[in-house]
């Protein structure tokens, strides 16, 4: 049986997932779920009704981190999670650091302001994207840079640290900005290096194709 991803591809959340599924070789079914507006009973996958939720046979669960760890321990394969404790740990800590310290400002305000903003209709607060550009994320991009071990964050390979992190730049990329390599060479390189695979550039062009439609450009 396949497992079935409940989400919009645009979130950040979903991504990760849908990520970690193409990088690992798995086929799914998906279900187009849209946040804050989700249909009657889908609160039997996730009672928060946020987005994703994944259902693999009597099994559902809620939350990216929880279903990718799920993801990683049922279809062993390609790992995507260190075996030795602490390179696991350290993966945990940088997907926590990309969903709790990142996300607020490449997802919910520069994304959010930008696409999700003119989606309803809304002008973008320009203010409140220069203030997250310019003054929440830099001290987040030096922390990165000062992390990143060759092209990679945990163990010197692909890990599901990469997948996070790069989730939320994916985001950032979408509402028009960037990482400037003149200032975090080390960070720019890594990003660069992740499109370039083969089943990310998949699900960009997908991206891109769904944002030029709902967006007419």
């Amino acid at each position: 049986m396949k497992p079935v991803l409940y989400g919009a591809p645009l979130s950040p959340f979903v991504r990760k997932v849908r990520l970690l599924l193409a990088l690992k070789g798995i086929e799914y079914d998906s279900k187009m779920i849209v946040p804050y507006a989700t249909p009657e009973g889908y609160e039997q996958f996730n009672p928060l009704k946020r987005i994703p939720a994944l259902t693999l046979g009597e099994h559902t669960l809620a939350d990216s981190a929880v279903i990718a760890h799920f993801l990683e321990a049922t279809y062993p394969d390609h790992a995507l999670i260190p075996d030795d404790f602490f390179l696991k740990a350290r993966c945990e800590w940088f997907e926590k650091y990309a969903d709790y310290e990142l996300a607020p400002h490449t997802t919910f305000t520069a994304f959010s302001q930008r696409i999700l903003s003119r989606i309803a209709g809304q002008q973008p607060d320009e203010e409140a994207i220069h203030k997250a550009v310019h003054d929440k994320l830099p001290p987040h991009f030096d922390y990165l840079e000062s992390q990143l071990q060759g092209n990679y964050f945990v163990a010197d390979r692909l890990t599901l640290a990469d997948i996070a992190i790069a989730s939320q730049l994916i985001s950032y990329e979408h509402a028009g900005e960037t990482v400037p390599e003149q200032e975090w060479p080390k960070l720019s390189l890594f990003y660069k290096n992740f499109k370039q695979k083969l089943a990310v550039e998949k699900i960009l062009t997908s991206e891109k194709a769904i944002l030029r439609k709902i967006l007419g450009s």
